[in-house]
């Protein structure tokens, strides 16, 4: 028996310090609540997609042959004219925030420098007047829209799409942009896409034309409808544009000329009521999220699938969402809906480019200015990963939004309009 007990001491003294370390270590993962969380997961998963959603149009541009390779799927004739800078433009905004954070030793920073270095060279040949891929700029009037997108992008990875180009590359992009300014916006969220060339070119060269930027601000100011949301031109229409591009694009052009120091007293106070309504449309996009990750299927432009959550996704970004939601919640509600959409039978091709639709391939769904590259516009939802592992928003359990709280009988408190 004392043989046993000495045995048994042992055995306890040998395991015990090893039990210790094991339960300080999970005590320690479960404080972080970083470490194996939903938010590690989701992160892994949202990258994933975000990279196969572009690696055929970055892979192809980089070598000069989106135009030979990427099939072009419309329901109208023409959009062949347009449809490329539709794709990279619209693709590189939803990229831009992720490829920002850089690259580093980790698994995800290696990737992110492949696309970084990818998007680098697709920028030099979609601007290269010499190159095979050199995209429209000026014929028509759709490419004032994805010239907007494609800026959107550079304001939103300046250290990393910016910077680091050559001299070249740089003028042909300039060159690029100034070149849309013959084209006339329409009197709606388009007056938005010429604001958006103009306060690129403020940036990069430290003056710009100014006139399309004031009347976007004064129309949208006036075309506000309340609530948080604004006309699309002097009439409102329930779709998803105050999210795929008026209230993204409003505050972006805004945050451009504070930055430029370009009639602060005028302009901060815009930018602080613009911001004020935007809050208050971000809780009003997360409580169009059902249980179940679907979202009514109202209006134009449908085809842009996850797109429609762009604005959502800049606030996460932002970390400016509404008072009583989590970050956690926003990340939940975002990785579902995109999840739901992809896995959808149909939505890519056997060689991986996006097909028209909403959910799976649905040709009918489509305008007549919808094309393979309109399609690409869904990338924008992936905004959040601009925020890096690291961040609030990543760590921790999932928890529920408004839509599952709600329908699981929990007792929430009512929300108020402005």
């Amino acid at each position: 028996m004392q043989q046993i007990a000495t045995v048994s001491t042992r055995i306890k003294h040998a395991i015990l310090p090893s039990l210790i370390l094991l339960l300080m270590s999970s005590a320690s993962v479960m404080a972080s609540g970083f470490n194996n969380s939903d938010g590690t997961r989701e992160r892994v998963y949202l990258v994933k997609s975000l990279v196969k959603i572009a690696d055929p149009v970055l892979t192809a541009l980089s070598e000069n042959k989106l135009v030979e390779r990427m099939p072009v799927e419309a329901v109208a004739k023409g959009r062949e004219q347009y449809t490329y800078l539709e794709a990279f433009g619209r693709l590189l905004a939803g990229m831009a925030p992720w490829l920002e954070l850089g690259p580093d030793q980790s698994k995800e920073g290696r990737l992110r420098e492949k696309y970084i270095l990818l998007a680098r060279k697709c920028l030099h040949n979609a601007t290269d007047p010499d190159s095979p891929d050199f995209m429209n700029f000026n014929k028509g009037s759709q490419p004032v829209v994805d010239a907007a997108f494609l800026v959107q992008a550079l304001l939103r990875a300046p250290h990393q799409l910016w910077d680091p180009l050559d001299t070249k590359t740089k003028d042909n992009i300039l060159t690029a942009l100034r070149s849309t300014r013959v084209i006339t916006p329409g009197n709606n969220n388009w007056l938005l896409f010429s604001a958006m060339v103009e306060a690129a070119i403020l940036k990069f060269t430290g003056t710009c034309e100014m006139a399309p930027i004031e009347k976007a601000i004064d129309a949208h100011m006036k075309w506000y409808v309340g609530d948080g949301t604004y006309g699309d031109g002097p009439h409102y229409h329930w779709d998803y544009y105050n999210s795929y591009v008026i209230q993204p694009m409003f505050l972006e052009v805004l945050r451009e000329l504070l930055d430029a120091k370009v009639n602060p007293g005028k302009y901060n106070k815009i930018y602080e009521l613009v911001l004020k309504r935007a809050t208050r449309y971000a809780y009003i996009q997360e409580s169009l999220i059902s249980p179940e990750g679907t979202y009514p299927p109202l209006g134009r432009s449908l085809a842009y699938r996850f797109g429609a959550f762009q604005h959502l996704s800049k606030m996460a970004l932002m970390e400016h969402l509404p008072e009583g939601i989590q970050p956690q919640e926003v990340r939940a509600a975002l990785y579902t809906v995109i999840k739901r959409q992809l896995s959808m039978k149909g939505t890519f091709d056997k060689d991986g480019w996006l097909r028209i639709g909403m959910a799976g391939h649905q040709r009918r769904i489509a305008q007549g200015y919808i094309s393979t590259g309109s399609l690409y516009l869904c990338s924008e939802a992936f905004l959040i990963l601009g925020l890096p592992e690291n961040n609030a928003l990543w760590q921790g359990p999932d928890q529920e939004w408004i839509g599952k709280k709600v329908w699981k009988g929990e007792d929430i408190s009512i929300d108020h309009s402005i």
